[in-house]
């Protein structure tokens, strides 16, 4: 009994978050990666909702601040886009106004500064600017890597944007489960198939704000929740909703506020750039 005491003691002192255990220091930033204009927005359900409407849908990235260690979780639109007109006559057009590193200059970060990319798919405009940070650890759930090298590739995947780590260039971790990105708890990638099979959102507990979960695209506006709304070029109708759920039953065990990265009336429950959550 006495063992297995001293064992139990021994376990619970290497836990994370002990009284002997300093916090980390966490920074929260929201960054502008594009905006795209959805002329028919019933392209969001397989159940005939939302039919005649239209909307503008922010296209946001995330620089997570860990210590002295930076994350980019998201990588938005192509650089390519800046400048370009939207196409008028397309259901669906993507623009881009600014590019992630000429943000990162405006509060000191330089592109080899970014140690590690975490992406919550693999579509294009959530992985557009990866390659401009080639220096960077990938982490992307198993499934969405492992689509990039099939042929053809899955709707809205185009593998060469992810080409430094396609190649070899550079280290990925593909995720298979709940992954704590830095040991300590304080910034997991949560689970979440259904968008696509390696989807994964990104639960930040910042000092001061308290627990923010980056929804990816779990769901792309507010209205998803409560009329359980399922894309149909989602891969999984069923894995989607129970994403839904464990999303809002963390957001609710944790009193975490979600921020829905497509989300236009979402995003502003953080800071705009160049302010930061703490």
């Amino acid at each position: 009994m006495k063992f297995l005491i001293l064992m139990l003691m021994a376990c619970v002192s290497a836990l994370p978050f002990t009284n002997t255990a300093r916090a980390a220091d966490v920074e929260l930033w929201r960054l502008d990666c594009g905006r795209i204009e959805v002329r028919d927005l019933s392209f969001f359900s397989d159940s005939f909702a939302y039919g005649g409407k239209k909307r503008s849908l922010t296209d946001s990235c995330y620089l997570v601040r860990h210590d002295t260690q930076y994350m980019l979780w998201d990588a938005g639109l192509p650089a390519s886009l800046i400048g370009a007109k939207p196409d008028e006559k397309s259901a669906v057009a993507p623009s881009l106004s600014v590019d992630i590193s000429s943000q990162l200059a405006r509060i000191g970060v330089k592109p080899d500064q970014i140690a590690l990319i975490g992406i919550s798919h693999n579509h294009f405009d959530h992985v557009g600017q990866a390659n401009s940070f080639p220096g960077a650890r990938l982490l992307i759930g198993k499934a969405d890597f492992d689509a990039l090298k099939t042929s053809p590739p899955p709707f809205g995947v185009e593998p060469t944007l992810l080409s430094s780590w396609l190649e070899g260039k550079a280290e990925v971790t593909p995720v298979t489960a709940d992954y704590d990105v830095f040991g300590d708890g304080s910034v997991t990638m949560l689970k979440m198939p259904g968008h696509t099979p390696g989807e994964t959102s990104l639960l930040v507990r910042l000092p001061k704000t308290g627990p923010v979960i980056l929804s990816g695209d779990v769901v792309h506006f507010h209205e998803q929740f409560a009329r359980r709304g399922v894309p149909p070029f989602n891969a999984d109708r069923s894995d989607s909703l129970a994403s839904m759920d464990r999303l809002s039953a963390i957001a609710v065990e944790l009193g975490a506020r979600i921020i829905i990265q497509h989300d236009e009336t979402n995003i502003g429950k953080l800071p705009a750039f160049s302010k930061s959550a703490r």
